[in-house]
């Protein structure tokens, strides 16, 4: 399984950014994607994950209402849509795989970690 992300960058606050995360390599449709952040010195964070075969999404509470998280089954990529960005926001996004039908939520849950991707937030 093969996971990339792109899509990070510097985005003043209220601003917008778009990642995305290309996958590969799963031989079935039971698993889900998300995408958690970390910051230097904390724990890295849930963000929100999106279950491939339903499309179920889910999101931790300080996105929910800014960020999307979708799937193009035909492209097998996942966004995530970062809209009205905070300064908070800021942080090394990481997207990640799961086996299985339940949604990613927690850092123990996640099978496979693709690379970081850098969001920074600043005026």
């Amino acid at each position: 399984v093969q996971l990339q992300a792109s899509g990070g960058g510097l985005v003043q606050p209220g601003g917008s950014l778009k990642l995305a995360c290309a996958v590969s390599g799963f031989s079935s449709d039971y698993f889900s994607i998300g995408w958690f952040r970390q910051t230097p010195g904390k724990e890295r964070e849930f963000v929100a994950a999106v279950i491939w075969s339903g499309g179920y999404s889910y999101y931790a509470d300080s996105v929910k209402g800014r960020f999307t998280i979708s799937r193009d089954n035909a492209k097998n990529t996942v966004s995530l849509q970062m809209n009205n960005l905070k300064p908070e926001d800021a942080a090394v996004y990481y997207c990640a795989a799961g086996r299985g039908t339940l949604a990613i939520k927690e850092s123990t849950d996640v099978d496979y970690w693709g690379q970081g991707t850098q969001v920074t937030v600043s005026s």
